[in-house]
């Protein structure tokens, strides 16, 4: 190569990581680029010091860093590690960098990065890996890399092909609960997918997301901890005891649920079944289908002026069972929404019981059943009539049962309706 064409190359950028933990960082700008950067810079504990004549609502909320609403002045990076020019006068800009360069601290020059002396790769975090990325001053293509990589650990995909163990290193042996959501395999958490992936051993509910166990390898161990309505079901004794021994013996252990584990998940039990036995626990959320299977069927359980509360009842107890917590005369007096688990079987005795305290018969009532799979469906009907309509209609668990004003709205045409809430 030509000394000519030397001049016009530039030198690899080298990758390293910066342990700036209560060191101080100056960042000259308050605006959407520094918006976007605050959040990793906070995650590494620097001592964030801003300077800008203005800032973005967010930057000037944003908790834990000085800031100052000034101009720029020369002395600024005074005994800083690190230093960022975020600005948009180039002027401005370029003085940052060559006090910088005075003072032999690095600084990134966001609107020129060739005339910086650092470059801000495309990062993620994911489980204790930090991943950055740079493709020679190409941002896009760095992110769109990042973003590839991202979306393949935190998926799963290199799960599946056996090499998410490699990527973050074994789990240690433990219980994660964690939350499969309402259905749909794609609305999993990304942690939740991630520890899935990782797992020796599968506890699975019967409303866990079953595509999510057909990418696990033929090493995992999956156990069937189904709980079928009104059917067989496996004991929660035994469901805790299973945890636990498998965890002894060495093994990462998932308790794969529907929706999320504290939700009418008796996560809890599960939890202070093994912290009692000194296994450690993680919990991972999950999204609950009493609010996202409504949400799946374009009904929102809360909306501006409509209704100020939303209650999710089991429907495990009828309302006369010596057992029963729920004080159903108060329930029929609520205005809000009321959404019903596990409550299609004895849908007659619940809507019976709203309408003896008082709920007007013509509220509307929406029934979803197999939200966010391809197979949902929703009847829609009356509290009055909601019952005999599920049968009619065949509705079998799982079905999500939402009453009150809201169940009147059809996403599809943007109607609210006209919901009746009294006489």
């Amino acid at each position: 190569m030509s000394d000519k064409e030397l001049e016009g190359q530039q030198a690899d950028h080298y990758l390293v990581g910066l342990s700036l933990s209560g060191r101080r960082v100056v960042i000259i700008g308050a605006g959407s680029v520094v918006q976007r950067r605050l959040g990793t810079l906070a995650h590494s504990g620097a001592d964030i010091h801003v300077i800008a004549p203005e800032a973005t609502p967010t930057v000037e909320s944003f908790p834990g860093i000085t800031l100052s609403l000034r101009e720029y002045r020369d002395g600024d990076l005074a005994d800083a590690w690190y230093a960022l020019a975020c600005t948009d006068d180039p002027e401005v800009n370029a003085a940052v960098v060559a006090e910088a360069e005075s003072r032999r601290i690095f600084c990134v020059r966001a609107d020129d990065a060739r005339h910086g002396t650092a470059v801000t790769p495309a990062s993620l975090r994911h489980d204790h890996l930090s991943i950055g990325v740079l493709a020679g001053g190409d941002h896009r293509r760095s992110a769109a890399v990042r973003t590839a990589i991202g979306q393949a650990l935190g998926g799963g995909e290199l799960g599946a092909a056996g090499l998410e163990a490699a990527a973050h290193g074994s789990q240690p042996p433990g219980v994660a609960l964690v939350g499969g959501g309402p259905g749909d395999p794609d609305l999993i958490t990304v942690r939740g997918r991630r520890l899935l992936a990782a797992a020796d051993v599968v506890v699975a509910d019967r409303l866990a997301p079953p595509a999510l166990l057909a990418e696990l390898g033929p090493h995992v161990e999956i156990i069937d901890a189904a709980k079928v309505p009104y059917g067989r079901a496996m004991k929660q004794e035994s469901i805790n005891e299973v945890l636990i021994d498998r965890a002894k013996a060495g093994k990462f252990v998932v308790r794969f649920k529907g929706g999320d584990p504290y939700v009418y998940g008796r996560g809890f039990e599960e939890l202070a079944a093994c912290v009692a036995a000194g296994v450690p626990v993680t919990v991972v959320p999950g999204i609950t289908s009493a609010i996202a299977g409504p949400s799946a069927a374009g009904i929102p359980v809360t909306h501006r002026g409509m209704t100020h509360e939303v209650v999710v009842v089991s429907g495990h107890i009828p309302p006369d069972h010596p057992d029963s917590l729920v004080e159903w005369p108060a329930l029929a007096k609520m205005r809000g929404t009321i959404v019903l688990m596990m409550a299609v079987e004895r849908l007659d005795v619940f809507t019976a019981a709203l309408l003896k305290g008082g709920r007007y018969e013509a509220t509307p009532v929406a029934i979803i059943e197999n939200a966010t799979l391809s197979s949902q469906r929703v009847v829609r009907s009356t509290l009055a009539a909601a019952a005999a309509d599920a049968r009619s209609q065949n509705v079998r668990p799982p079905a999500i049962v939402v009453i009150g004003p809201v169940a009147g709205f059809d996403a599809e045409t943007g109607s609210t309706g006209t919901p009746a809430t009294g006489p």
